[in-house]
């Protein structure tokens, strides 16, 4: 049995066009809105070479799914170094929670649609959101030693700060209030993350 070629120079140039195409189509119109005719199009290629490729836009989104994984688990060491103030580590978590979701705005948007409609995309959405909600699970944990947030549940809480994180990054960097994604202040949205996300655990009742 003959032994698949690797990728030329040029269909590595291709398949890069036409992931950055698709990246541009689904942050704008969204995954399930989106063609394989569009993204063809965005790319300036024939669908013909969407197909070269990837199977489906689903089998393109899974591919870019296992990518973020790896990215975001990558991002997140940063919060995790030691000598940080509990101010500081809820902050690096917020800025890689934000940088990771900019850089891979259409994975996200991507997954996310389609693990409404599709079971598979919905173990994906969940595995996306282990790592961060992992992690502040068991930064809850060290706070309630402290005496921090004692009648919380660490997983809950954790899981709805998550659900905030991802929600205002969508709003800033594909929802309507956000405009154009270029536009947004990075340093301002980190800032106002941090701060919510450290007041829910760290703010003790008067």
């Amino acid at each position: 049995m003959t032994q698949p070629t690797q990728p030329t120079r040029r269909g590595r140039a291709t398949q890069a066009a036409i992931d950055a195409a698709a990246r541009t189509v689904i942050a704008r119109k969204g995954v399930l809105a989106a063609t394989v005719a569009d993204i063809a199009a965005e790319a300036g290629r024939s669908t013909a070479s969407f197909y070269n490729y990837y199977d489906s836009k689903e089998a393109m989104v899974r591919v870019w799914a296992q990518r973020f994984r790896d990215e975001a688990t990558d991002r997140a060491q940063g919060a995790t170094r030691h000598g940080l103030s509990d101010a500081d580590r809820v902050h690096e978590a917020a800025a890689a929670h934000w940088h990771t979701y900019r850089h891979r705005l259409a994975e996200m948007i991507g997954v996310s649609q389609l693990a409404m409609v599709n079971d598979d995309f919905a173990r994906y959405w969940e595995q996306m959101c282990a790592v961060p909600t992992e992690y502040i699970t068991d930064m809850v944990v060290r706070a309630q030693q402290q005496g921090y947030c004692p009648d919380d549940e660490p997983r809950l809480l954790a899981q709805a700060i998550v659900s905030m994180l991802n929600q205002f990054c969508y709003l800033q960097l594909a929802g309507r209030s956000g405009g154009h994604e270029g536009d947004v202040d990075d340093e301002a949205c980190i800032r106002t993350l941090s701060h919510i996300f450290y007041r829910a655990i760290f703010s003790k009742e008067p």
